[in-house]
């Protein structure tokens, strides 16, 4: 049977709806190529060193040496140590907010060059930036000006470089910090859309807003390209709601809610996600350590098993069960994924007939897995141009 509708047809269905495919592409570009580190790291501003990283990793197989025995599997011994003593910490947040509190602002001042030398004089790790305070009222104009400060001793943007904007309420904040990035740009001579942030998700203002929509999706159309992430703040999410502070958890039904819909707005963006912290700490004495390290390798699993790659580490002892949990993921998985990628790329193995999507979430599980040292090369049977391209 042949066509019966003539171009002109088509043309006027182009014609309809090029306004929505223009639309589609603006606001939902797809994900990001390359790496999303596995966690990150706040550590107060003024207490950041050049020597930081290594410092942790130290720390954290200090740990894993006085508190035997090894909180995860022993076949992932090896390739944690190894991973505790190349690269401890993937992404470094130097926090003027919670962490850091209210000073003076010499004191402040002060905080923010030495630590913008600190990273322009010594070794950085993949993915770095800094939390700032809230552009709230009563905030805003210590903000700005540590952002100036730290830009100016800083010089040329790291790789990676981000800011953090906490306790974000409305879209028209966000909009402000898309405006607030340009004029630094322009002020400081940064390269145009040079300085990124990520929203961090921690009131119920910022995922309902009061006229009802899901103000976290609006959030990310108003920063105009410059949100890279998501980040959930577990305790003032979850004291805004309510929860008593003995509940408050990132796997606390609110924590789901707030979550779920962060990441429906955030999908199809290149928007990453990231997932909140225990306040639970591996200190004290062996007892405590090993109840600290088991709560956080199973809320590390637990976001995984979620499609939450990323979160938040506040101390060097929870290092250990970061990396542990998170390659225990890749690797339980790695079986499974390889054989069934393999079956979708040859087409005519396998009892399974796989959709391209799923195709699509194989390779993706494969990079992330080889990003963070979880797999290696070899045991890929799949090269790396092949899994981009998917």
């Amino acid at each position: 049977m042949g066509r019966r509708l003539d171009a002109g047809t088509i043309a006027e269905l182009d014609r309809r709806l090029a306004p929505v495919d223009a639309a589609l592409r603006q606001h939902y570009p797809g994900a990001v190529p390359g790496r999303q580190p596995v966690h990150t790291v706040y550590v107060p501003a003024d207490r950041f060193t050049p020597g930081l990283c290594p410092t942790w990793g130290a720390q954290a197989l200090d740990a894993l040496d006085a508190c035997p025995p090894l909180p995860f599997p022993t076949h992932l011994r090896d390739r944690v140590v190894a991973k505790l003593s190349r690269e401890p910490i993937e992404d470094l947040r130097l926090d003027f907010e919670d962490g850091y509190g209210v000073r003076d602002d010499e004191e402040e001042d002060d905080a923010a060059r030495a630590a913008a030398t600190g990273l322009r004089d010594g070794p950085t790790p993949a993915f770095v930036g800094l939390r700032c305070k809230s552009l709230e009222r009563d905030s805003r104009d210590r903000a700005v000006r540590t952002l100036e400060v730290f830009l100016d001793a800083l010089g040329p943007l790291p790789s990676g470089f981000v800011i953090t904007v906490p306790k974000v309420r409305a879209v028209p904040q966000v909009a402000a910090m898309a405006l607030l990035c340009a004029q630094l740009e322009a002020a400081y001579a940064l390269p145009t859309a040079s300085l990124r942030f990520e929203l961090q998700i921690e009131t119920p203002e910022a995922v309902l807003g009061a006229d009802g929509t899901a103000t976290v999706a609006r959030m990310i159309t108003a920063a105009e390209g410059r949100c890279v992430g998501l980040h959930y703040g577990t305790y003032d999410y979850s004291a805004a709601c309510g929860i008593a502070a003995a509940q408050q958890s990132l796997d606390h039904p609110v924590a789901d809610h707030a979550k779920a819909v962060m990441q429906v707005a955030a999908a199809g963006t290149g928007v990453r996600l990231c997932d909140g912290s225990t306040n639970v700490l591996p200190v004290g004495d062996p007892a405590a350590v090993h109840a600290a390290w088991r709560l956080h390798a199973s809320l590390v699993r637990r976001s995984l098993e979620r499609g939450f790659y990323q979160g938040w580490d506040l101390h060097p002892a929870q290092l250990p069960t970061r990396f542990a949990a998170t390659y225990g993921f890749f690797r339980e998985g790695l079986p499974g994924t390889v054989a069934r990628l393999s079956a979708y790329l040859d087409r005519r193995a396998g009892g399974v007939l796989e959709e391209p999507a799923t195709g699509h979430a194989l390779a993706l599980f494969l990079r992330r897995g080889l990003d963070c040292g979880a797999l290696d090369p070899d045991e890929v049977p799949v090269d790396s141009a092949t899994l981009e391209a998917m």
